[in-house]
């Protein structure tokens, strides 16, 4: 992996973003950092007046594993007109469907960890979370949480990220999929995208050179993005480089 603003990194955003191109983010860890209670997740006041800027400037997409409408709900005064929750899936087709499979899926998972403290289901409608950040021991919670998943009666895609395990359907289009998609309806030559976990991965492994430009939030050897940023923090960095490399408004 390589510092995407060392100066030749910076030398490569400054020539994508005189070309047509998207911008896209994962949220929790990318747009605002990490915190324990996810309810209370939000940019800070700096990262929000520059997304602010950038969004006026390009075209701007959020692919969150949070649900599309909560996500959205912490974007502040951006422009942001492709918001996509759920880790690639909402909205899209057979959304009905999903939404039948987490609701038959759901009761057995809560009734198999209804006695391990320190976890808790999120449902998100058309996909679940199993939060184990509070469970005293975390080796425990995910076996716990692997023995409930197997268990369930439909097949599903699991993903473990940071202290979550994510449960979706398992045919469901992933991070990677919507970030195609909305690339080919933006009529976009090249997309950006920065997410720092392990869903983001969908969208790392798709081996575009000039066409795709990957970046995680924190230097990983197990990933696939071939570009980093140090922390959370340095996404502050970049959102600034790119409001320069194009100082006036063009959408």
């Amino acid at each position: 992996m390589r510092h995407l603003l060392t100066r030749a990194g910076r030398e490569l955003l400054t020539q994508i973003a005189s070309s047509d191109c998207l911008l896209a983010f994962d949220f929790d860890g990318t747009l605002a950092p990490i915190v324990t209670s996810r309810d209370s997740a939000a940019m800070r006041a700096s990262t929000r007046r520059l997304f602010e800027r950038v969004s006026e400037r390009y075209p701007v997409a959020v692919i969150s594993g949070r649900g599309r409408s909560d996500v959205a709900s912490r974007l502040g005064e951006a422009r942001v007109p492709w918001v996509v929750g759920n880790h690639g899936l909402e909205p899209g087709g057979d959304m009905r469907r999903f939404e039948r499979v987490v609701a038959r899926v759901r009761p057995a998972l809560e009734a198999a960890l209804a006695e391990v403290r320190g976890v808790d289901v999120e449902d998100k409608r058309y996909s679940l979370a199993i939060h184990y950040r509070l469970h005293r021991n975390k080796r425990e919670a995910r076996l716990a949480i692997a023995r409930a998943v197997a268990s369930l009666p439909d097949a599903m895609r699991v993903t473990a990220g940071k202290l979550v395990v994510n449960v979706v359907p398992a045919d469901a289009p992933n991070k990677g999929d919507a970030l195609l998609a909305l690339r080919t309806r933006v009529k976009a030559d090249v997309a950006i995208y920065v997410g720092d976990d392990v869903t983001d991965e969908d969208v790392f492994v798709i081996d575009e050179p000039g066409s795709l430009l990957t970046a995680r939030v924190g230097r990983s050897v197990r990933s696939a993005a071939p570009y980093y940023l140090r922390d959370q923090r340095e996404v502050d960095a970049l959102l600034d480089l790119l409001v320069k490399a194009r100082p006036e408004t063009r959408r």
